[in-house]
C-alpha cells in the first residue's frame, strides 16, 4: 500500500514553476489509481444495490421511507432523490474481502447488504446523540422526520441486518462476527462521549492510547466485521477471518487519524468543512491529544477553552508535533494493514482491489 502524501509546498516568494516530472507522474499514477478504485466502488454499489433496495422494502412502508431517505433514494415523502447515499465503502469491503477469501458471490452480497444497514442504524442514532442537524448535506433523519421515528428506523435497520444475516448459510457465525463489532461500537462510541466532558490537562485528560482504543471501536471495529464477514459466510478459515478483521480495524484507526488531520488542517474544497472546523467544536482529536501532552499544552488549552484564535491553536499544535505524530501514527496502522494482509492467501485480482481500496481510504489531501 503507498504511503501517506505528504503536502509540497512553495517556498515563500517563489516563482510559480511547473512541477518536476516525477512529481506530475506521481499525481498522474494517484489520479489513475483513484479512478481504479472509484470504478471498484461503483462494481460493488451495483452489485449490492438491488439486494439493499429488497431487504429495506421488507420494513413497514413509514419505516422504509426513513431508511430510503438515510440511504439518499428518496426526500420526505418518496419522492425520488438525486442526494448522494454515500461512496459504499463499508459494503465494498464486504464484497472485497469475499471475493479475495475465495467466498462465492452471495457471501459478499448478503455480507454488504447487513454491513450497510447497521452502520445507517449507527449514524441515525450517532446524529441524534451528537445533535447533528445534517448528514450529506440535507438534514439528518431526526430533523426531517423527528428524534423517536429516527431512533425507530434506526431499530428496524438493526433488526432487518440480523435478519438477513440469520437466513444464510453459515449465518450463525456470521451474526456472532457481527454481535462482537457492534458491542465494540457502542463501547467506542461510548469512551467518544465521555471525552467531551474530561478536561483538556490534568490527571483526568484524554491520553492518546485511550484514543486509539476508541477509534479502533467506534469506527474499525465496523470496518473490520465488513472486510471479515462475507469470509465467514463464505467458509473461510479462522485465519483469513480474523486477518481480514485486523485490516479493517487497523483501517478504521488510520481513516479517523487522518480525518482528524483533515479537520484542523484540510483545505475546505476538499473536505466540504471550515477549516480549523474540529477546533471551533473543541474536539479531542488525535492531534490535539498529542500536543496537549507538550511542554505547550497550557497555552493550547487556554485556546481551546476559551475557542478563540482557532488558527493560532492549529498552528501551535502543529509545533507541538501534533500533526506530524498524528501521520506517523496513521502510518504504522496502514504498515500494519499490509502485514495482516500479507499473513493469508488472498485470490490475486480481488487483493489488488482490495488494496487499492483500503490505499484510496486513507491517501487524502493531508
Amino acid at each position: 500500500m503507498t504511503a501517506l502524501p505528504t503536502t509540497v509546498r512553495a517556498r515563500p516568494g517563489a516563482a510559480t514553476a511547473s512541477p518536476p516530472a516525477a512529481l506530475q507522474a506521481e499525481s498522474h499514477d494517484h489520479a489513475a489509481a483513484a479512478d481504479g478504485t472509484l470504478r471498484v466502488l461503483d462494481r460493488c454499489r451495483a452489485l449490492v444495490r438491488p439486494a439493499l433496495e429488497e431487504a429495506v422494502g421488507r420494513l413497514h412502508p413509514w419505516v422504509g421511507e426513513m431508511a430510503a431517505y438515510s440511504f439518499g433514494w428518496c426526500e420526505v415523502g418518496g419522492a425520488p432523490a438525486v442526494a448522494s447515499g454515500g461512496k459504499g465503502v463499508r459494503q465494498a469491503l464486504a464484497v472485497l474481502g469475499a471475493e479475495a477469501a475465495g467466498a462465492q458471490r452471495r457471501a459478499g452480497v448478503a455480507a454488504a447488504v447487513a454491513v450497510e444497514l447497521v452502520h445507517t442504524f449507527s449514524l441515525l442514532h450517532d446524529d441524534i446523540m451528537d445533535g447533528d442537524a445534517d448528514r450529506r448535506r440535507r438534514p439528518a433523519v431526526w430533523k426531517a422526520y423527528g428524534t423517536g421515528p429516527a431512533v425507530l428506523a434506526g431499530d428496524a435497520l438493526f433488526a432487518l441486518a440480523v435478519e438477513t444475516l440469520a437466513a444464510e448459510p453459515g449465518g450463525a457465525g456470521a451474526v456472532r462476527a457481527l454481535s462482537v463489532a457492534l458491542g465494540d461500537l457502542v463501547r467506542g462510541q461510548a469512551d467518544d462521549l465521555l471525552f467531551t466532558d474530561r478536561p483538556w490537562t490534568g490527571p483526568e485528560r484524554v491520553r492518546p492510547d485511550e484514543y486509539r482504543a476508541m477509534a479502533e471501536h467506534k469506527t474499525g471495529a465496523l470496518l473490520g466485521c465488513a472486510a471479515a464477514l462475507g469470509a465467514v459466510l463464505g467458509g473461510a478459515g479462522p485465519e483469513t477471518v480474523a486477518a481480514l478483521d485486523r485490516v479493517g480495524r487497523h483501517l478504521g484507526v488510520a481513516f479517523q487519524i487522518v480525518d482528524d488531520v483533515l479537520g484542523i488542517w484540510g483545505d475546505p474544497r476538499v473536505t466540504g468543512k471550515p477549516v480549523h472546523g474540529d477546533l471551533r467544536e473543541q474536539k479531542k482529536t488525535f492531534p490535539v491529544l498529542v500536543a496537549l501532552g507538550s511542554p505547550m499544552s497550557d497555552r493550547i488549552a487556554a485556546l481551546l477553552e476559551s475557542g478563540d484564535a482557532p488558527e493560532k491553536a492549529a498552528a501551535l499544535i502543529e509545533e507541538a508535533g501534533g500533526r506530524s505524530a498524528a501521520m506517523t501514527e496513521a502510518r504504522r496502522h496502514i504498515t500494519a494493514v499490509e502485514t495482516a494482509l500479507a499473513e493469508v492467501p488472498l485470490a490475486a485480482g480481488t487483493a489488488g482491489d482490495l488494496r487499492s481500496l483500503l490505499s484510496y481510504l486513507v491517501r487524502r489531501d493531508t
